[in-house]
Protein backbone atom coordinates (compact mmCIF):
# COMPACT_ATOMS: atom_id res chain seq x y z
CA UNK A 1 0.00 0.00 0.00
CA UNK A 2 1.18 3.52 -0.74
CA UNK A 3 2.36 5.01 2.21
CA UNK A 4 -0.18 7.80 1.62
CA UNK A 5 -3.00 5.42 2.57
CA UNK A 6 -1.23 3.84 5.21
CA UNK A 7 -0.33 6.43 7.62
CA UNK A 8 -3.71 7.58 7.80
CA UNK A 9 -4.90 3.87 8.41
CA UNK A 10 -5.38 3.39 12.37
CA UNK A 11 -6.21 0.10 14.76
CA UNK A 12 -9.30 0.45 16.52
CA UNK A 13 -8.80 -2.46 17.55
CA UNK A 14 -6.82 -5.61 17.05
CA UNK A 15 -6.78 -6.66 13.48
CA UNK A 16 -8.63 -4.13 12.68
CA UNK A 17 -7.67 -0.65 10.75
CA UNK A 18 -9.77 1.94 9.61
CA UNK A 19 -9.82 4.77 7.44
CA UNK A 20 -11.79 7.82 8.40
CA UNK A 21 -15.04 8.75 6.35
CA UNK A 22 -12.92 12.35 6.86
CA UNK A 23 -10.11 11.14 4.84
CA UNK A 24 -12.21 12.26 1.71
CA UNK A 25 -15.21 14.56 0.66
CA UNK A 26 -17.58 12.04 0.11
CA UNK A 27 -17.15 9.11 2.25
CA UNK A 28 -20.28 8.70 4.27
CA UNK A 29 -18.86 5.72 6.26
CA UNK A 30 -14.98 5.34 6.80
CA UNK A 31 -13.03 2.34 5.03
CA UNK A 32 -12.19 -0.72 7.18
CA UNK A 33 -10.02 -3.23 6.93
CA UNK A 34 -9.54 -6.83 8.55
CA UNK A 35 -6.10 -7.78 8.26
CA UNK A 36 -2.27 -8.26 9.89
CA UNK A 37 0.20 -5.45 9.41
CA UNK A 38 1.97 -7.32 7.11
CA UNK A 39 -0.90 -7.52 5.13
CA UNK A 40 -2.61 -4.36 5.23
CA UNK A 41 1.00 -2.94 3.87
CA UNK A 42 0.81 -5.35 1.12
CA UNK A 43 -2.55 -4.25 -0.21
CA UNK A 44 -2.77 -3.54 -3.15
CA UNK A 45 -3.91 0.53 -3.95
CA UNK A 46 -6.65 0.14 -6.85
CA UNK A 47 -8.36 -2.00 -3.90
CA UNK A 48 -8.10 0.37 -1.63
CA UNK A 49 -9.83 3.62 -3.95
CA UNK A 50 -12.03 1.21 -4.70
CA UNK A 51 -13.03 0.47 -0.82
CA UNK A 52 -13.45 4.59 -0.88
CA UNK A 53 -15.26 4.41 -3.66
CA UNK A 54 -18.00 2.20 -2.17
CA UNK A 55 -18.06 3.92 1.26
CA UNK A 56 -19.65 7.12 -1.10
CA UNK A 57 -22.24 4.89 -2.17
CA UNK A 58 -25.93 6.03 -1.18
CA UNK A 59 -27.26 4.82 1.99
CA UNK A 60 -23.95 2.83 3.32
CA UNK A 61 -24.74 1.72 7.15
CA UNK A 62 -21.71 1.68 9.19
CA UNK A 63 -18.58 1.07 7.25
CA UNK A 64 -16.55 -0.10 3.30
CA UNK A 65 -15.66 -3.41 4.44
CA UNK A 66 -12.35 -5.16 2.97
CA UNK A 67 -11.32 -8.54 4.04
CA UNK A 68 -7.66 -9.34 4.02
CA UNK A 69 -7.97 -11.73 0.75
CA UNK A 70 -9.30 -8.56 -0.74
CA UNK A 71 -7.81 -7.07 -4.43
CA UNK A 72 -8.61 -5.20 -7.13
CA UNK A 73 -11.54 -5.94 -8.64
CA UNK A 74 -14.61 -4.54 -10.93
CA UNK A 75 -16.45 -1.90 -9.02
CA UNK A 76 -16.00 -3.03 -5.65
CA UNK A 77 -12.78 -4.74 -4.36
CA UNK A 78 -12.94 -8.73 -4.36
CA UNK A 79 -12.94 -9.24 -0.58
CA UNK A 80 -15.57 -5.94 -0.05
CA UNK A 81 -18.17 -6.40 2.43
CA UNK A 82 -21.16 -3.30 2.40
CA UNK A 83 -24.36 -3.26 4.05
CA UNK A 84 -26.72 -0.96 3.14
CA UNK A 85 -30.25 0.86 4.68
CA UNK A 86 -33.33 -0.89 2.60
CA UNK A 87 -35.08 2.21 2.53
CA UNK A 88 -31.88 4.65 1.63
CA UNK A 89 -29.75 2.29 0.08
CA UNK A 90 -28.73 0.60 -3.05
CA UNK A 91 -28.11 -2.44 -5.38
CA UNK A 92 -25.10 -2.62 -7.29
CA UNK A 93 -23.92 -5.29 -9.79
CA UNK A 94 -20.59 -4.45 -9.58
CA UNK A 95 -20.77 -5.39 -5.37
CA UNK A 96 -21.83 -8.98 -6.10
CA UNK A 97 -19.46 -9.82 -9.14
CA UNK A 98 -20.16 -11.40 -12.73
CA UNK A 99 -19.94 -15.35 -11.24
CA UNK A 100 -23.11 -14.40 -9.20
CA UNK A 101 -22.86 -17.33 -5.96
CA UNK A 102 -19.40 -18.28 -6.82
CA UNK A 103 -18.78 -20.39 -3.41
CA UNK A 104 -17.43 -23.32 -1.57
CA UNK A 105 -18.90 -26.86 -0.63
CA UNK A 106 -16.69 -29.29 1.42
CA UNK A 107 -17.20 -33.16 1.68
CA UNK A 108 -15.32 -35.60 3.91
CA UNK A 109 -14.89 -39.21 3.77
CA UNK A 110 -13.64 -41.94 5.67
CA UNK A 111 -10.93 -42.34 3.80
CA UNK A 112 -7.16 -42.14 4.06
CA UNK A 113 -4.47 -40.38 2.33
CA UNK A 114 -2.74 -43.71 2.31
CA UNK A 115 -6.08 -45.15 0.60
CA UNK A 116 -6.21 -42.34 -2.03
CA UNK A 117 -3.08 -41.71 -2.85
CA UNK A 118 -2.00 -44.83 -5.06
CA UNK A 119 -5.04 -44.26 -6.88
CA UNK A 120 -4.87 -40.13 -6.99
CA UNK A 121 -4.40 -40.40 -11.22
CA UNK A 122 -7.26 -42.82 -11.44
CA UNK A 123 -9.57 -40.52 -9.41
CA UNK A 124 -8.18 -36.68 -11.29
CA UNK A 125 -8.70 -38.88 -14.49
CA UNK A 126 -12.15 -40.02 -13.53
CA UNK A 127 -12.96 -36.61 -12.01
CA UNK A 128 -11.85 -34.71 -14.73
CA UNK A 129 -14.15 -36.98 -17.66
CA UNK A 130 -17.09 -36.58 -14.68
CA UNK A 131 -16.99 -32.73 -14.81
CA UNK A 132 -16.78 -30.37 -17.50
CA UNK A 133 -14.25 -28.11 -17.15
CA UNK A 134 -12.96 -25.15 -19.00
CA UNK A 135 -14.52 -21.79 -20.87
CA UNK A 136 -17.96 -22.75 -22.08
CA UNK A 137 -17.94 -26.35 -20.78
CA UNK A 138 -21.30 -27.95 -21.44
CA UNK A 139 -22.74 -30.51 -19.20
CA UNK A 140 -24.83 -33.59 -20.11
CA UNK A 141 -27.51 -32.73 -18.13
CA UNK A 142 -30.15 -31.20 -20.74
CA UNK A 143 -32.98 -28.94 -19.66
CA UNK A 144 -36.02 -27.72 -21.33
CA UNK A 145 -36.41 -23.78 -20.71
CA UNK A 146 -39.31 -24.87 -17.69
CA UNK A 147 -36.84 -27.30 -16.13
CA UNK A 148 -34.23 -24.54 -16.39
CA UNK A 149 -36.78 -21.82 -14.52
CA UNK A 150 -37.33 -24.58 -11.85
CA UNK A 151 -34.02 -24.78 -11.19
CA UNK A 152 -33.93 -21.49 -10.58
CA UNK A 153 -36.32 -21.17 -8.32
CA UNK A 154 -35.66 -24.57 -6.54
CA UNK A 155 -31.52 -24.27 -6.57
CA UNK A 156 -30.24 -27.09 -4.99
CA UNK A 157 -33.60 -29.06 -4.07
CA UNK A 158 -34.27 -29.50 -7.67
CA UNK A 159 -30.84 -32.11 -7.85
CA UNK A 160 -31.89 -33.83 -4.87
CA UNK A 161 -35.87 -34.27 -6.32
CA UNK A 162 -33.87 -36.00 -9.36
CA UNK A 163 -31.72 -38.21 -7.41
CA UNK A 164 -28.48 -36.19 -7.65
CA UNK A 165 -28.24 -35.59 -3.92
CA UNK A 166 -28.89 -36.48 -0.41
CA UNK A 167 -32.22 -35.49 0.92
CA UNK A 168 -30.14 -33.69 3.83
CA UNK A 169 -27.88 -32.45 1.87
CA UNK A 170 -30.02 -29.36 1.77
CA UNK A 171 -29.50 -28.89 5.42
CA UNK A 172 -26.00 -28.08 5.08
CA UNK A 173 -26.35 -25.35 2.37
CA UNK A 174 -26.50 -21.73 3.02
CA UNK A 175 -30.03 -20.48 2.94
CA UNK A 176 -30.72 -24.41 2.48
CA UNK A 177 -29.76 -23.92 -1.33
CA UNK A 178 -32.80 -21.62 -2.64
CA UNK A 179 -33.18 -17.55 -1.80
CA UNK A 180 -36.92 -17.23 -2.06
CA UNK A 181 -37.20 -14.18 -3.69
CA UNK A 182 -36.07 -15.60 -7.54
CA UNK A 183 -37.80 -14.90 -10.48
CA UNK A 184 -37.23 -16.32 -13.78
CA UNK A 185 -39.30 -13.80 -15.75
CA UNK A 186 -36.62 -11.10 -14.24
CA UNK A 187 -33.97 -13.06 -16.26
CA UNK A 188 -33.07 -12.60 -20.03
CA UNK A 189 -33.40 -14.92 -22.94
CA UNK A 190 -29.82 -14.72 -23.30
CA UNK A 191 -28.89 -15.57 -19.60
CA UNK A 192 -30.94 -18.85 -20.38
CA UNK A 193 -29.06 -19.84 -23.66
CA UNK A 194 -25.75 -19.16 -22.18
CA UNK A 195 -27.00 -21.22 -19.29
CA UNK A 196 -29.07 -23.77 -19.81
CA UNK A 197 -26.59 -26.25 -20.78
CA UNK A 198 -23.73 -26.25 -17.73
CA UNK A 199 -25.19 -27.57 -15.17
CA UNK A 200 -22.90 -29.72 -13.59
CA UNK A 201 -19.72 -27.79 -14.55
CA UNK A 202 -16.66 -26.61 -13.29
CA UNK A 203 -16.14 -23.86 -15.64
CA UNK A 204 -12.44 -21.86 -15.69
CA UNK A 205 -10.25 -19.24 -13.82
CA UNK A 206 -9.78 -20.07 -10.25
CA UNK A 207 -12.34 -22.67 -9.83
CA UNK A 208 -11.27 -26.30 -8.96
CA UNK A 209 -11.90 -29.38 -7.66
CA UNK A 210 -9.80 -30.83 -5.34
CA UNK A 211 -9.17 -33.75 -3.54
CA UNK A 212 -7.17 -33.02 -0.06
CA UNK A 213 -5.86 -34.26 3.15
CA UNK A 214 -6.61 -33.34 6.75
CA UNK A 215 -3.12 -31.73 7.34
CA UNK A 216 -3.76 -30.03 10.93
CA UNK A 217 -6.34 -30.03 13.72
CA UNK A 218 -7.21 -26.23 15.47
CA UNK A 219 -10.17 -27.50 17.29
CA UNK A 220 -11.04 -31.13 17.74
CA UNK A 221 -13.93 -31.00 19.26
CA UNK A 222 -15.71 -28.28 16.50
CA UNK A 223 -13.75 -31.05 13.81
CA UNK A 224 -15.36 -34.16 14.89
CA UNK A 225 -19.16 -32.03 14.58
CA UNK A 226 -18.23 -31.63 11.15
CA UNK A 227 -16.86 -34.81 10.10
CA UNK A 228 -13.37 -34.47 10.04
CA UNK A 229 -11.94 -36.52 12.75
CA UNK A 230 -8.18 -36.94 11.71
CA UNK A 231 -4.66 -36.10 10.29
CA UNK A 232 -4.21 -37.69 7.18
CA UNK A 233 -8.19 -38.07 6.24
CA UNK A 234 -9.56 -37.55 2.64
CA UNK A 235 -11.94 -34.90 1.99
CA UNK A 236 -13.11 -33.20 -1.55
CA UNK A 237 -13.45 -29.21 -2.06
CA UNK A 238 -15.46 -27.71 -4.70
CA UNK A 239 -15.28 -24.17 -5.76
CA UNK A 240 -16.81 -22.81 -8.85
CA UNK A 241 -20.77 -20.63 -9.46
CA UNK A 242 -23.08 -19.88 -11.61
CA UNK A 243 -20.94 -19.85 -14.79
CA UNK A 244 -22.00 -17.98 -18.66
CA UNK A 245 -25.63 -17.78 -16.34
CA UNK A 246 -25.11 -15.20 -13.99
CA UNK A 247 -22.19 -13.24 -15.90
CA UNK A 248 -24.80 -12.44 -18.34
CA UNK A 249 -27.49 -11.71 -15.78
CA UNK A 250 -24.76 -9.35 -14.13
CA UNK A 251 -24.34 -7.61 -17.64
CA UNK A 252 -27.76 -7.29 -18.60
CA UNK A 253 -28.52 -5.38 -15.59
CA UNK A 254 -25.55 -3.23 -15.56
CA UNK A 255 -26.06 -1.65 -18.82
CA UNK A 256 -29.80 -1.00 -17.82
CA UNK A 257 -28.71 0.48 -14.68
CA UNK A 258 -25.98 2.95 -15.75
CA UNK A 259 -28.27 4.87 -18.06
CA UNK A 260 -30.92 4.92 -15.21
CA UNK A 261 -28.79 6.29 -12.44
CA UNK A 262 -29.77 10.00 -14.12
CA UNK A 263 -33.58 9.17 -12.74
CA UNK A 264 -32.84 8.68 -8.96
CA UNK A 265 -30.48 11.34 -9.62
CA UNK A 266 -27.32 8.64 -8.23
CA UNK A 267 -23.57 9.55 -9.20
CA UNK A 268 -21.06 7.20 -8.17
CA UNK A 269 -17.41 7.89 -8.35
CA UNK A 270 -16.85 5.04 -10.86
CA UNK A 271 -18.83 3.88 -13.64
CA UNK A 272 -18.25 0.65 -12.71
CA UNK A 273 -20.69 1.22 -9.15
CA UNK A 274 -23.41 1.75 -11.34
CA UNK A 275 -26.38 0.85 -9.09
CA UNK A 276 -30.29 1.47 -8.35
CA UNK A 277 -32.10 1.73 -5.62
CA UNK A 278 -33.06 -1.02 -3.29
CA UNK A 279 -36.86 -0.41 -3.38
CA UNK A 280 -36.73 0.85 -6.90
CA UNK A 281 -38.63 -1.54 -9.91
CA UNK A 282 -35.37 -1.76 -11.27
CA UNK A 283 -33.30 -3.10 -7.99
CA UNK A 284 -35.86 -5.43 -7.35
CA UNK A 285 -35.59 -6.69 -10.54
CA UNK A 286 -32.48 -7.09 -10.69
CA UNK A 287 -32.43 -9.18 -7.33
CA UNK A 288 -34.81 -11.25 -8.09
CA UNK A 289 -32.72 -12.42 -11.30
CA UNK A 290 -29.55 -12.53 -9.46
CA UNK A 291 -31.39 -14.99 -6.84
CA UNK A 292 -32.26 -17.03 -9.91
CA UNK A 293 -28.18 -17.19 -10.52
CA UNK A 294 -27.03 -17.91 -7.48
CA UNK A 295 -29.79 -20.68 -7.04
CA UNK A 296 -28.39 -22.56 -10.16
CA UNK A 297 -25.28 -21.66 -8.40
CA UNK A 298 -26.35 -24.03 -5.56
CA UNK A 299 -28.00 -26.65 -8.14
CA UNK A 300 -24.43 -26.54 -10.05
CA UNK A 301 -22.81 -27.41 -6.85
CA UNK A 302 -25.18 -29.92 -5.82
CA UNK A 303 -24.91 -31.96 -9.29
CA UNK A 304 -20.83 -31.80 -8.88
CA UNK A 305 -20.78 -33.36 -5.92
CA UNK A 306 -23.08 -36.08 -7.16
CA UNK A 307 -20.59 -36.64 -9.58
CA UNK A 308 -17.85 -36.87 -6.94
CA UNK A 309 -19.78 -39.28 -5.68
CA UNK A 310 -20.18 -41.82 -8.39
CA UNK A 311 -16.57 -41.11 -9.13
CA UNK A 312 -15.40 -42.10 -5.58
CA UNK A 313 -17.98 -44.84 -5.57
CA UNK A 314 -16.56 -46.25 -8.77
CA UNK A 315 -12.68 -45.91 -7.35
CA UNK A 316 -13.42 -47.87 -4.09
CA UNK A 317 -16.24 -50.29 -5.05
CA UNK A 318 -18.01 -48.78 -2.23
CA UNK A 319 -21.47 -46.53 -2.27
CA UNK A 320 -21.25 -42.73 -1.47
CA UNK A 321 -22.87 -43.74 1.75
CA UNK A 322 -20.48 -46.69 3.11
CA UNK A 323 -17.53 -43.55 1.86
CA UNK A 324 -19.18 -41.16 4.41
CA UNK A 325 -19.23 -38.39 1.40
CA UNK A 326 -20.90 -36.21 4.00
CA UNK A 327 -21.62 -32.49 3.02
CA UNK A 328 -19.75 -30.78 5.75
CA UNK A 329 -21.20 -27.11 3.99
CA UNK A 330 -21.51 -25.30 0.86
CA UNK A 331 -20.94 -21.52 1.56
CA UNK A 332 -21.88 -18.36 -0.98
CA UNK A 333 -19.62 -15.50 -1.62
CA UNK A 334 -20.54 -13.21 -4.29
CA UNK A 335 -23.86 -12.26 -3.16
CA UNK A 336 -26.53 -10.05 -1.92
CA UNK A 337 -28.75 -10.43 0.80
CA UNK A 338 -31.26 -9.01 3.23
CA UNK A 339 -30.06 -9.64 6.94
CA UNK A 340 -30.14 -8.66 10.21
CA UNK A 341 -27.88 -7.02 12.25
CA UNK A 342 -27.22 -4.61 15.55
CA UNK A 343 -25.93 -1.65 14.92
CA UNK A 344 -25.28 1.45 17.20
CA UNK A 345 -28.51 3.44 18.20
CA UNK A 346 -27.00 6.90 18.06
CA UNK A 347 -25.69 8.64 15.17
CA UNK A 348 -22.67 9.16 17.05
CA UNK A 349 -21.89 6.18 17.09
CA UNK A 350 -22.92 4.44 13.53
CA UNK A 351 -19.43 4.22 12.73
CA UNK A 352 -18.61 1.77 15.36
CA UNK A 353 -20.38 -1.12 15.19
CA UNK A 354 -18.44 -3.54 17.75
CA UNK A 355 -20.19 -1.10 19.85
CA UNK A 356 -22.36 -3.49 22.19
CA UNK A 357 -24.32 -0.81 23.86
CA UNK A 358 -26.87 1.25 22.48
CA UNK A 359 -27.98 -1.08 19.40
CA UNK A 360 -30.94 -1.65 17.27
CA UNK A 361 -31.66 -4.44 15.43
CA UNK A 362 -32.13 -3.31 11.41
CA UNK A 363 -32.33 -5.48 8.28
CA UNK A 364 -29.78 -4.32 5.66
CA UNK A 365 -28.60 -5.31 1.98
CA UNK A 366 -25.60 -6.95 2.62
CA UNK A 367 -23.13 -7.43 -0.62
CA UNK A 368 -20.28 -9.62 -0.07
CA UNK A 369 -17.70 -9.78 -3.18
CA UNK A 370 -15.38 -12.57 -2.78
CA UNK A 371 -16.54 -12.66 1.14
CA UNK A 372 -18.19 -15.39 2.91
CA UNK A 373 -20.59 -15.05 5.27
CA UNK A 374 -19.54 -16.13 8.83
CA UNK A 375 -22.19 -16.29 11.61
CA UNK A 376 -22.04 -18.50 14.62
CA UNK A 377 -21.76 -22.33 14.52
CA UNK A 378 -21.44 -21.81 10.74
CA UNK A 379 -18.56 -23.65 8.73
CA UNK A 380 -16.46 -21.47 6.50
CA UNK A 381 -14.23 -22.61 3.51
CA UNK A 382 -11.73 -21.06 2.62
CA UNK A 383 -10.25 -22.00 -0.49
CA UNK A 384 -6.24 -21.20 -0.83
CA UNK A 385 -4.23 -21.57 -4.06
CA UNK A 386 -3.75 -25.02 -5.63
CA UNK A 387 -0.16 -25.67 -4.68
CA UNK A 388 -0.46 -24.50 -0.81
CA UNK A 389 -4.26 -25.81 0.64
CA UNK A 390 -7.18 -24.80 2.22
CA UNK A 391 -9.01 -23.86 5.69
CA UNK A 392 -12.10 -24.98 6.93
CA UNK A 393 -13.02 -22.15 10.11
CA UNK A 394 -16.19 -21.55 11.83
CA UNK A 395 -18.02 -18.52 11.84
CA UNK A 396 -18.18 -16.23 15.21
CA UNK A 397 -20.63 -13.82 17.18
CA UNK A 398 -17.50 -11.14 16.38
CA UNK A 399 -18.36 -11.15 12.69
CA UNK A 400 -22.04 -10.29 13.74
CA UNK A 401 -20.57 -6.87 15.90
CA UNK A 402 -18.04 -6.36 13.62
CA UNK A 403 -17.77 -6.96 9.86
CA UNK A 404 -21.66 -7.73 9.10
CA UNK A 405 -21.52 -11.71 9.69
CA UNK A 406 -18.83 -11.73 6.67
CA UNK A 407 -15.27 -12.81 6.52
CA UNK A 408 -12.87 -13.86 4.13
CA UNK A 409 -13.36 -16.55 0.83
CA UNK A 410 -9.42 -17.52 0.09
CA UNK A 411 -6.26 -16.26 0.06
CA UNK A 412 -6.52 -13.73 -2.79
CA UNK A 413 -4.54 -12.85 -5.56
CA UNK A 414 -1.31 -11.04 -5.29
CA UNK A 415 -1.02 -10.43 -9.59
CA UNK A 416 -3.08 -10.46 -12.09
CA UNK A 417 -3.26 -13.61 -14.53
CA UNK A 418 -1.68 -12.08 -17.01
CA UNK A 419 1.84 -11.70 -14.64
CA UNK A 420 1.18 -14.86 -13.48
CA UNK A 421 1.45 -16.77 -17.09
CA UNK A 422 4.68 -14.26 -17.66
CA UNK A 423 6.14 -15.87 -14.76
CA UNK A 424 5.84 -19.55 -14.90
CA UNK A 425 4.67 -22.21 -17.51
CA UNK A 426 1.46 -24.45 -17.44
CA UNK A 427 3.15 -27.38 -18.35
CA UNK A 428 6.20 -26.81 -16.07
CA UNK A 429 4.06 -25.81 -13.16
CA UNK A 430 2.20 -29.44 -13.84
CA UNK A 431 5.25 -31.27 -13.52
CA UNK A 432 6.77 -29.23 -10.05
CA UNK A 433 3.60 -30.00 -8.50
CA UNK A 434 3.22 -33.52 -9.51
CA UNK A 435 6.97 -33.94 -7.96
CA UNK A 436 5.68 -32.39 -4.93
CA UNK A 437 2.69 -35.02 -4.53
CA UNK A 438 -0.10 -33.33 -6.49
CA UNK A 439 -1.45 -34.68 -9.13
CA UNK A 440 -3.36 -31.56 -11.69
CA UNK A 441 -4.91 -31.93 -14.33
CA UNK A 442 -6.07 -28.75 -16.37
CA UNK A 443 -8.08 -28.06 -19.60
CA UNK A 444 -5.65 -25.68 -20.69
CA UNK A 445 -2.00 -25.18 -19.75
CA UNK A 446 -2.43 -21.36 -20.07
CA UNK A 447 -5.31 -21.45 -17.06
CA UNK A 448 -2.84 -23.64 -15.14
CA UNK A 449 0.00 -20.90 -14.95
CA UNK A 450 -2.88 -18.49 -14.05
CA UNK A 451 -3.54 -20.36 -10.73
CA UNK A 452 -0.23 -20.72 -9.74
CA UNK A 453 0.93 -20.64 -5.96
CA UNK A 454 2.43 -17.44 -6.30
CA UNK A 455 0.23 -15.29 -7.39
CA UNK A 456 -1.50 -15.88 -4.58
CA UNK A 457 -1.47 -14.06 -0.58
CA UNK A 458 -0.01 -16.86 2.11
CA UNK A 459 -3.07 -18.49 3.00
CA UNK A 460 -1.81 -18.97 6.81
CA UNK A 461 -1.00 -14.57 7.19
CA UNK A 462 -5.15 -14.61 6.58
CA UNK A 463 -6.01 -17.01 8.68
CA UNK A 464 -4.36 -15.23 11.53
CA UNK A 465 -6.03 -11.88 10.24
CA UNK A 466 -9.29 -13.29 10.55
CA UNK A 467 -8.78 -15.19 14.05
CA UNK A 468 -7.08 -12.01 15.48
CA UNK A 469 -9.94 -9.63 14.61
CA UNK A 470 -12.25 -12.47 15.50
CA UNK A 471 -14.35 -13.20 12.61
CA UNK A 472 -13.89 -16.18 12.06
CA UNK A 473 -11.48 -19.33 14.23
CA UNK A 474 -9.79 -21.86 12.32
CA UNK A 475 -11.25 -25.75 12.67
CA UNK A 476 -8.68 -27.63 10.50
CA UNK A 477 -6.09 -27.29 7.35
CA UNK A 478 -6.06 -29.42 4.08
CA UNK A 479 -3.16 -29.61 1.92
CA UNK A 480 -3.81 -30.81 -2.03
CA UNK A 481 -3.43 -34.42 -3.29
CA UNK A 482 -5.33 -33.63 -6.79
CA UNK A 483 -7.18 -31.46 -8.33
CA UNK A 484 -9.15 -30.45 -11.80
CA UNK A 485 -9.20 -26.54 -13.13
CA UNK A 486 -10.46 -25.22 -16.34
Amino acid sequence: MDAKFLSEFKEIEKGIWDLPKSYKLGMRVPLRIVATEKLLKEMDDGAVQQGINVSQLPGIVGASLMMPDAHWGYGFPIGGVAAFDLKTGILSPGGIGFDINCGMRLLTTNLTEEEVRPRIVQIVNELFDAVPTGVGGSGIIRLSKKEFKDVMVKGAAWAVEKGLGWKEDVLHIEEEGSIKEADPEAVSDRAIARGINQLGTLGSGNHYLEVQKVETIFDQNLADELGILQRGQVVVMIHCGSRGFGHQVGTDYLNTFEPAMKKYAIIVPDRQLACMPISSPEGKEYFAAMAAAANNAFCNRQVIAHKVREVFAHVFGKSAEDLEMDLVYDVAHNIAKVEKFQIPNSKSQINSISKKSKTKTVEVMVHRKGASRSYPNQPVILGGSMETGSYLLMGTEGAMQKTFGSTAHGSGRTMSRTQAKREVRGEDLQKKMKKHGIYVKSASFSGLAEEAGFAYKDINEVVTALSTADTSQPVASFKPLGNIKG
